[in-house]
């Protein structure tokens, strides 16, 4: 009898901190004990949570029951709190940080503004057909650190154990990249006067922080810094055809001057193809949407809606941003990062494009909008590898110890990891910073491509399985809009 009072206590929420028995699972303990214990015990282990609900991908990629997986992930102890709005703004503005800004200007200075345009949109079409496949298997089987638990269950367990440990090292390498990026910027005010090490503590502590409050501050953080990433962008694009039209302050008309003298590509096919590395990873993090939908309330409402919304940023942001981009910074300035200069203070060419039209003041704001786009993907960096490492851990595909999620739900081992490599940023303090950032960029480009490669392969198989399941396309509740054709497109 006395057990059952004590239960129905504990389930009332009113079991006491002294009675030296905890509390039933899913239960909160007595309000009333100290905010300093309710922090410690928040990072104790909940045992009964797991990245990937057990049952749902076994490492033998033989598990995998559709009406208990779904179950199962319904009832999934990972925090559930993301909401319909922080989805569709993950999946708006989520991986507009250093690529579009900042690399761009490194891919502008390698092949020219055509190449620069060629290179962002044929992997922004391979990244259309990419998101959508995602989308078709993320809401039918919503699960955590879900593109290497795809590939485990649809190619074969190794490809699941390589595409998982890939994914999580693009990530791991992203933080400290975006950091270093930071630290290039804050240089546009410093001038060298203050050690980039100081701005890369500061960086590096604020996104710590923010990871610290879950699944829910990383949600909230990201609408915030999305809504302000594309107000920028759009104020650009706006600003960029007035002065291709001649209606900046000197009243020059640009026009396609730039594409005539200098040119249009520069290095020639070498140069075309060296952007594509940059280009990549100026889209890595669009697939964070599929990663978002274990963690979303309602994936099947939410999940569609963001996924059509990825043609409009694809097109809207990068591709015709960047064209202003070519239209008014020749690839010649010497502002931009390129193989020779290393990393400059004002390297970003929507900087330069501001700073040539004569307009004073707002270089300084758009610098500031990059700093928060650093700070919105070094976020999503220690999101993406902390959920990916717990995933792993829970198929037996890496050490036991990263699946631990701590009773606020956070993968808060995976959390540390991601957050110590982060201090490789310390790097933007010595003279090898450019060199830093160019080999970060091209390793997190690389990972990025594996990935997007695997989502489509993975996507293909599961059609092929699904059709000789004897089931047909309208039983999904969401189709990809370009199809199985879409993913050979995207593999290829």
């Amino acid at each position: 009898m006395e057990d059952a009072e004590k239960v129905a206590g504990a389930r009332e929420g009113t079991y006491s901190s002294d009675s030296g028995t905890p509390p039933v699972y899913g239960n909160t303990l007595d309000v009333n004990r100290p905010w300093t214990a309710r922090f410690v015990d928040s990072f104790k282990r909940d045992p009964n949570a797991h990245a990937t609900p057990k049952g749902t991908v076994g490492a033998n990629g033989k598990v995998f029951d559709l009406e208990g997986a779904a179950a199962r992930t319904a009832e999934s102890p990972l925090s559930r709190k993301l909401k319909g709005r922080h989805l569709q703004m993950i999946a708006i503005g989520g991986s507009i940080g250093t690529g579009l800004f900042v690399g761009s200007g490194s891919a502008l200075a390698t092949g020219g503004p055509a190449s620069l345009l060629i290179a962002f949109a044929l992997i922004g079409i391979m990244l259309y057909c990419t998101v959508h496949a995602l989308g078709e298997m993320a809401v039918l089987f919503p699960v955590a650190g879900s593109f290497s638990a795809y590939s485990t269950r649809f190619l074969d367990p190794a490809w699941g154990f390589a595409m998982g440990w890939n994914y999580a090292m693009q990530w791991l390498v992203v933080l400290p990249l975006e950091i270093v990026a930071a630290s290039i910027t804050v240089n546009y005010w410093n001038e060298g006067r203050i050690n980039n090490c100081a701005w890369v503590a500061i960086f590096l502590a604020l996104i710590i922080a923010i990871n610290l409050f879950g699944v829910k501050g990383y949600g909230e953080a990201e609408f915030v810094f999305a809504i302000i990433k594309v107000v920028a962008i759009i104020g650009f694009i706006i600003l960029g055809i007035i002065l291709t039209c001649g209606g900046g302050p000197q009243g020059d008309y640009i026009g396609g001057r730039n594409w005539s003298n200098p040119g249009a590509f520069h290095n020639g096919f070498k140069g075309l193809c060296s952007t594509f590395v940059t280009a990549a990873f100026a889209f890595a993090g669009t697939e964070l949407v599929g990663l978002a939908a274990a963690e979303t309330a309602n994936p099947r409402k939410s999940l569609p809606t963001a996924v059509k919304q990825v043609f409009w940023r694809i097109s809207l942001f990068y591709i015709v941003s960047l064209t202003l981009v070519g239209l008014l910074v020749p690839y010649t300035d010497p502002r931009l990062i390129n193989g020779s200069s290393g990393a400059d203070a004002k390297a970003s060419p929507f900087v330069i494009a501001i700073v040539n039209a004569g307009i004073s003041g707002l270089p300084s704001v758009m610098n500031v909008v990059i700093m928060i786009a650093v700070l919105s993907v070094g976020n999503s960096s220690i999101y993406g590898s902390s959920r990916t490492l717990a995933a792993l851990a829970d198929q037996g595909q890496a050490p036991r110890i990263l699946g631990y999620i701590d009773r606020k739900g956070r993968p808060i081992v995976g959390i540390g990891i991601a957050s110590a490599l982060g201090f490789l940023a310390f790097l933007a303090g010595s003279d090898k910073a450019g060199e830093a950032f160019n080999w970060m960029l091209a390793l997190s480009g690389l990972s990025s491509i594996f990935t997007w490669g695997s989502i489509c392969l993975a996507h293909i198989r599961f059609r092929k399985a699904w059709r000789l399941n004897g089931h047909t396309l309208d039983e999904l509740a969401f189709r990809s809009q370009p199809g199985v054709v879409g993913s050979w497109i995207g593999f290829l």
